[in-house]
């Protein structure tokens, strides 16, 4: 018992001091680590400090999220985020891990992140022997005739240590005996025992001899096995079979169809009889996977396929075949088959995508990297070389590492998410095999957004036709914009760009609302006061920082029937529309009595202006002009007829509700004589009142003289303030000419009388000898001449005037 632990003890020193030597091995090579570490090292056992070997910053490992993204499947190793040391994490078994592979390297790939960085850290698991050599059976039977000669070799099982190296098995012994030695064979790797005669056996004497094998590795400590081999003493068959070779050796693809024939063995037994008959069956010592994988024909020792092969799980077999005769007893002889499997292009690389951003700014700039790329192909050679590409017309490309099959998927050209929005990337891996093999993986990826686009109005300047008289604090128009960006880069806010000035003091009695941009009018707009306005809207965004653009909103006021005809004539004294009117008995049918003369501020159909009669004594002897407001004689006048007729006209617009005034003229008939005496009087008491009337007359020429001027100014100055098609952007009054005056004539008597003031009925103009209140379409005349029909007037009544006195 005290020598087991000493030998522990020194076994533990023994492992310290080559744990001590392995790590104080750290190679870079091309930026990779490569440790070692024995196996069976304690959980919590420090590898290495890679951040430090690596030159990392250990204060910024924590915040840049340094890790193990692959590496063993259990996760035998772990890093320590905040110092970088890299220690074993779960209890390692070489054996477990690597089984006979050797040197049993374990690669980890680390990562770091902003900015992304790769790392790849070999850590190689250097054996341990602790793992004793052991036989498949616990004891081994041997039948020898006793015949047989000294030198005669048997082969006794073999012994696997899972260790590699000198660990493994290095030796056989044999316990002392006179009749056998032990004699080991070296077949490439692998060390054969075989069990010697020294002596000729005496089955009279021993029939049966108790021998011990044992298997000792090259550990230091040694460990060993051993196996009970019971050699039982026969009489007979003194030949044993021959083998054509001691080893066959032959090639096979993986894939091979079942039931294909690999090799056939052949061995051969100068007995006779049924000493000579061999019977072939493989090596018990076998692997039990491989009695799956191959059948051996017992009589013509042809070897067939009876699994799949794959070249990715085993790419050599190695195959014992004893050959044993029917002799009594029978004799065996064996050789190894070694198949070695040829690489197909069976298997499609692998995509492997470490840290995916799957979402980009637009405004990155090339270069950038979304992703790193890993590819593998389990094929080797050629048909494990990968080649990697991108779909096209993307803006994205694939960048080689330093190391195989490692790719940075990195942005090429600038982004614009209004453009596109979603990238769907399809990487394909295909490998150089023939034919080659092919793998894609998709990757989606967002463009988000930034706020790089202004606000759009789908017009601009905005034509709005506003009917006068509108509800104060109504809605009366929308405007809305439009933001390609999202969210709250294309949240809009509206706002009325208030600042001094003619045209937009208007702004002040607006409203809008800043989230839907619905105005609102604060008053109530008035056409005959105000015709065209215009402002502007401002549409700002919310992002940062914000963009905004504005639109100019011009509005039209269109005019409403809500102006009743004027009475111009008649007017009495007092100011009421009524008016007498004295002709002779003697006139003929058609005589002009009078002229009702009106007007309305209203424009179109709301000022076109319709006489009727709404009263009258004697329908058959006055007639109404329905337009020109023209009272004549239907017939002449006859000794039965009144002497005094009363006349009541309504005047009527034409609007969807109509307005109406209404004028009365008293015709009184008189005799000629005391028509003519009247007139006489009459004449008397105006020459008095012709001197006030010139004179007023002469206020009022220099008044429209005056007017005149000022007009020729303002009209000058709008028309180099404006473009040349106003006219077709303003929905113009219809029947407006744009008379800033009107004259009316009338007579009473003898004497002529001319009214000079505002425009009458819209569109029409009264010219004296026509008819005064048709309505006559606008000729569109320039301003400078659309004060002529005012002065035409005056100089026809001036003329007229000077010739009457």
């Amino acid at each position: 018992m005290g020598v087991r632990e000493q030998r522990r003890g020194v076994q533990s020193l023994w492992v310290a001091l080559h744990l001590s030597v392995m790590l104080s091995c750290v190679e870079r090579i091309s930026a990779q680590i490569k440790y070692a570490i024995p196996e069976e090292a304690k959980v919590g056992t420090i590898v290495g400090n890679v951040a430090r070997d690596l030159g990392l910053d250990i204060s910024s490992l924590e915040e840049r999220r340094f890790r193990i993204v692959s590496g063993t499947e259990d996760a035998q190793f772990e890093v320590n985020h905040n110092s970088g040391v890299l220690y074993v994490q779960k209890n390692i078994d070489r054996e477990e891990l690597c089984e006979s592979v050797s040197p049993c390297l374990m690669n980890l790939k680390m990562v770091a992140e902003n900015p992304m960085e790769v790392h790849y850290v070999g850590v190689e698991i250097i054996d341990v022997n602790d793992k004793s050599p052991s036989f498949q059976e616990e004891e081994k039977l041997l039948e020898i005739y006793e015949s047989i000669l000294p030198g005669r070799r048997f082969q006794l099982p073999t012994a696997s240590d899972p260790d590699v190296g000198v660990n493994t098995v290095r030796v056989y012994r044999l316990n002392h005996n006179e009749y056998f030695s032990i004699q080991i064979r070296e077949r490439g790797e692998d060390k054969i025992p075989f069990l010697v005669l020294q002596k000729s056996l005496d089955r009279e004497k021993h029939d049966e001899h108790k021998l011990i094998l044992t298997a000792v590795d090259g550990g230091n400590p040694p460990r060993s096995g051993t196996l009970n081999v019971t050699v039982t003493v026969l009489d007979s068959n003194d030949n044993h079979p021959v083998f054509s070779q001691e080893v066959y050796s032959v090639t096979i693809p993986e894939n091979v169809a079942t039931d294909t024939s690999v090799i056939k063995v052949k061995a051969t037994d100068v007995d006779d009889g049924s000493n000579a008959d061999i019977e072939y069956i493989f090596g018990g010592e076998l692997h039990p996977k491989i009695y799956n994988m191959f059948s051996l024909d017992k009589v013509t020792g042809e070897i067939r396929v009876k699994g799949k092969i794959d070249f990715e799980t085993v790419d050599v077999y190695k195959l014992d075949v004893h050959a044993t005769d029917k002799g009594q007893p029978p004799m065996s002889t064996d050789c190894r088959v070694v198949i070695k499997v040829l690489d197909e292009n069976d298997n499609q690389p692998e995509i492997d995508v470490t840290s995916l951003s799957n979402m980009v700014s637009e405004d990155s700039k090339p270069g950038t990297v979304v992703s790193l790329i890993s590819v593998t192909d389990k094929d080797a050679g050629l048909n494990g070389k990968v080649i990697c590409s991108l779909s096209e017309n993307i803006p994205f490309e694939l960048k080689p590492s330093f190391q195989d099959n490692m790719y940075s998927l990195v942005l090429k050209n600038r982004l614009d998410r209004e453009s596109v929005s979603n990238y769907d990337i399809t990487i394909t891996a295909t490998d150089c095999g023939q034919p080659p093999l092919s793998t894609f993986k998709s990757l989606s990826i967002e463009v988000s957004d930034v706020n790089d686009n202004i606000p759009i109005f789908l017009h601009n300047p905005i034509e709005l036709y506003l009917v006068e008289n509108n509800v104060p604090g109504n809605t009366i128009f929308s405007v809305t914009a439009s933001d390609k960006d999202l969210n709250e880069n294309a949240a809009l806010t509206y706002h009325i760009v208030r600042e001094e000035g003619t045209q937009v003091k208007m702004a002040a009695f607006l409203n809008i609302n800043p989230d839907n941009g619905h105005i609102s009018a604060l008053k109530s707009f008035d056409f005959e006061t105000l015709k065209k306005f215009n402002f502007q809207v401002v549409a700002t965004d919310s992002g940062t920082p914000s963009l905004s653009s504005n639109v100019t909103v011009n509005v039209f006021i269109l005019d409403q029937n809500d102006n009743a005809p004027v009475i111009l004539y008649p007017v009495s004294s007092n100011g009421s529309a009524e008016g007498v009117e004295e002709i002779p008995r003697n006139v003929n049918a058609g005589h002009l009595v009078t002229k009702v003369r009106a007007y309305d501020a209203d424009i179109g159909y709301n000022g076109w202006l319709l006489f009727s009669l709404q009263e009258v004594t004697d329908h058959t002897l006055f007639g109404l002009d329905r337009y020109t407001g023209q009272i004549r004689t239907l017939r002449s006048f006859t000794e039965t007829d009144e002497a005094e007729h009363k006349l009541v006209i309504l005047v009527k617009d034409n609007g969807n509700v109509s307005l109406s005034a209404t004028a009365t003229v008293i015709v009184k008939v008189v005799e000629p004589k005391e028509a003519f005496a009247a007139s006489d009087v009459k004449s008397a008491a105006k020459d008095e009142e012709g001197y006030d009337v010139t004179f007023y007359l002469m206020i009022t020429l220099g008044s429209v003289s005056a007017l005149f001027l000022i007009s020729i100014i303002v009209l000058i100055a709008m028309q180099c303030s404006k473009s040349t098609d106003y006219t077709s952007k303003y929905l113009q009054e219809t029947n407006y000419d744009g008379t800033l005056c009107h004259s009316i004539q009338y007579r009473s008597g003898d004497k002529r009388y001319m009214l000079v003031g505002p425009r009458m009925s819209i569109g029409s103009t009264i010219v004296p000898g026509s008819h005064a209140n048709t309505l006559m379409l606008p000729d569109r005349r320039r301003a400078s001449e659309e004060v002529r029909p005012c002065f035409e007037d005056i100089l026809a009544y001036l003329q007229e005037f000077t010739e009457s006195n």
